[in-house]
């Protein structure tokens, strides 16, 4: 029997003992196996596989490593050392493995995932949010990636966007207690006003009202008479419609500006290998989007601010109704 059907026995007999659970069993073959053909990555990532199941991270990053120095556009072998590393604690080893994951393939999840964790853990949780989002954009069913988006929400005090991914990983998979504990605290938090400035600031982040606020306390007995106030009507439904319309631009300047210069500065930021200038030029647009959206956004406010002074002058020139 030759050298390649000795390696192929030895690796079958691993999966085979992987089949079971036997860890032992498997780490044993494929040491025989990379014995006698230690130049293959395959044998590598077998090793580094079950290495890891038996919590042996050490190896299982040197032989994750030795894959991407043999096999070095194999993405997946980045990923799972960024993983390792991250559990070994070499933060800034494990994001420069799984940017390049990343870069080999945009679309595999976990890499983003993965990338999520290490950047919650060095306290850069922006970049966390993005990553995290990412996963989920490539894989809209990876209830982990919810829950742990869920949970930064949490920690920056925005609770309708925790809650909805809460309630996502909740669909995904149900009866899942992380993700029902989670939702419930958010829902206590922002059911009412807990008493204080700290629970009252909870509750709104939720439940802000729209921006449109009416000061003035209508009379339930006033009426507005169309023959009588047909100005005022007519001015205040051009002033709805205006409103409607800054809102719709608003809304269109958010997903055809903003998320495309977010995801292309995204990509320069994860991305090691991108220039100054490239990273500029991504600054550049990121900026001029944010003006425009500011812009957009000023003109809301005053075209709403419009709309709440014309509906109070509507309420306080109602009249009374008879009998």
């Amino acid at each position: 029997m030759g050298v390649v059907a000795t390696v192929e026995s030895l690796c079958l007999k691993a999966r085979q003992a992987i089949e079971r659970r036997e860890w032992d069993e498997a780490r044993q073959a494929y040491q025989q196996a990379l014995a006698l053909k230690p130049g293959s990555a395959d044998v590598h990532y077998g090793l580094a596989t079950v290495c890891f199941q038996l919590h042996d991270l050490e190896a299982a990053a040197q032989h994750f490593k030795e894959v991407t120095r043999l096999d070095p556009l194999r993405a997946g072998a980045f990923v799972n050392l960024g993983a390792v590393l991250n559990l070994l604690d070499r933060l800034d080893e494990s994001v420069n493995a799984l940017r390049r994951g990343i870069q080999l393939d945009s679309h595999r999840a976990e890499g983003y995932y993965n990338l999520g964790l290490v950047y919650r853990r060095k306290g850069q949780l922006e970049l966390a949010v993005q990553t995290y989002r990412e996963a989920i954009r490539v894989n809209p069913r990876m209830p982990d990636a919810h829950l742990n988006l869920a949970n930064l929400y949490v920690q920056k005090e925005q609770w309708r966007q925790a809650q909805n991914h809460y309630r996502e990983a909740l669909r995904i998979r149900p009866n899942w207690d992380k993700a029902r504990e989670g939702l419930d605290h958010v829902e206590e938090m922002t059911a009412e006003p807990q008493g204080g400035e700290a629970g009252s600031a909870q509750a709104a982040a939720l439940s802000a009202p729209a921006p449109v606020a009416v000061s003035a306390t209508v009379d339930p007995h006033r009426l507005v008479d169309p023959a009588v106030h047909g100005h005022w009507l007519t001015t205040l439904h051009a002033a709805t419609i205006e409103s409607d319309d800054f809102g719709r631009n608003l809304e269109g300047v958010l997903e055809k500006e903003i998320e495309p210069a977010i995801k292309e500065l995204s990509s320069c930021l994860l991305y090691s290998e991108s220039s100054r200038s490239e990273l500029e030029e991504c600054v550049k647009k990121f900026e001029a989007a944010l003006k425009s959206l500011c812009g957009a956004q000023d003109s809301l406010l005053t075209s709403i601010e419009r709309l709440r002074h014309l509906s109070e002058r509507v309420a306080e020139t109602g009249v009374h109704a008879s009998g």
